[in-house]
Parts: C-alpha cells; structure tokens; sequence
C-alpha cells in the first residue's frame, strides 16, 4: 500500500490567477487605497489579553477586523 502523498501541480499566468481569486475587482484601482491597524497588549497576574484592529479602504469597498484573545 502506497502512503505517499499523490500532489499535482500545474502553472498558472497572473491573469488567469486574478480571475480566480478575484483579482481587480473589475478594474485597476488606480493604486489608491489607505489602511490602519493598532494593538494593545496588557499582562497582569491574573492574566494577558492582547487586542487588535485592522482596516482598509480601497475603492473597490472596504474591510475591517478585529482580535481579542485572552490567556492565564
């Protein structure tokens, strides 16, 4: 029995990759786009939370995240 892991793998041009992913968003952006993030961690004897907010803007829409975790 043969264990080995069966992988192909193929090339693929820059266009045919933005068609897949999504690429420009039906056109070029023109190059304008703006984004931020920030972090905040803090460690008391009880515990450590870290936070974070990203966001960007383009003109193709916008995205924003955020992150909290929390360990003791």
């Amino acid at each position: 029995m043969n264990l080995a892991p069966q992988v192909a793998t193929a090339e693929i041009s820059d266009a045919d990759l933005d068609n897949v992913s999504g690429g420009l968003a039906g056109g070029d952006s023109g190059g304008l786009a703006a984004g931020g993030s920030g972090g905040l961690y803090v460690e008391t004897p009880i515990a450590a939370v870290t936070s974070g907010l990203l966001a960007v803007a383009a003109p193709e829409g916008a995205a924003v995240g955020t992150a909290v975790t929390a360990a003791h």
